[in-house]
């Protein structure tokens, strides 16, 4: 295969964890006098990172004290709702298989997203999972790209990353290789195109069979 390591983002990418992210929005905003969010509205907030997409939905003075309320709902409930995203087990299972090094790449919590690998099955096929909270940096800063790479022992020139949304692919332009984007998350096909995607496709499957050659 042309690519050696591949990054995975998680959240829209492997799985879907929407319901139990908006659970969590809903349990936490009225508590502080806010209306409780649409599922479209969070789904519209997230790919920065927690505290990036809460900022949506409250002031930043109020941050800390949603966090507070936020946090140990999700630490308790994360694991009901969330379920792997069609042919994603598949797809890791074989590039594993394959020799290829593949890895979870994520602005969600890291422990949360290990926890969450595990329960899915992921954690068998992948290498590491990088999440936010693991270093000072969030996609897409360069920063933490460059750390991913060099604790895989990976070399940019046979890396690609699949994600979801303009922060994955924004991650990947600068750090000097593709983003192959689904549509699976939360972004349109025209907006992952303008942000530079390398290809777009419906699905995992379809990556699979165009992208490494998995019938």
């Amino acid at each position: 295969m042309r690519f050696r390591t591949v990054l995975f983002d998680l959240d829209g990418t492997l799985m879907d964890h929407l319901p139990a992210i908006h659970r969590s929005y809903v349990h936490t905003l009225p508590q502080l006098g806010l209306p409780a969010p649409t599922y479209d509205q969070v789904k519209r907030a997230i790919g920065g990172g927690l505290e990036n997409a809460m900022l949506n939905f409250l002031p930043e003075s109020r941050l800390a004290e949603a966090l507070a309320i936020y946090r140990p709902f999700w630490a308790a409930t994360m694991l009901s709702g969330g379920e792997p995203m069609p042919d994603a087990l598949t797809l890791l299972e074989r590039l594993h298989g394959g020799g290829v090094t593949t890895a979870v790449f994520t602005n969600k919590h890291g422990p949360s997203a290990r926890e969450v690998c595990t329960h899915l099955g992921f954690t068998r096929y992948v290498r590491a999972v990088f999440g936010a909270k693991d270093t000072p940096w969030l996609k897409p800063e360069v920063e933490f790209t460059r750390h991913a790479l060099e604790a895989l022992g990976a070399d940019p020139a046979s890396t690609c990353l699949i994600g979801d949304s303009p922060w994955d692919v924004q991650a990947a332009c600068n750090a000097g290789f593709p983003c192959f984007a689904v549509t699976t998350g939360t972004h349109t096909g025209e907006e992952l195109r303008a942000a530079g995607a390398a290809g777009v496709y419906a699905n995992l499957t379809e990556i699979g069979a165009a992208e490494f050659g998995l019938a």
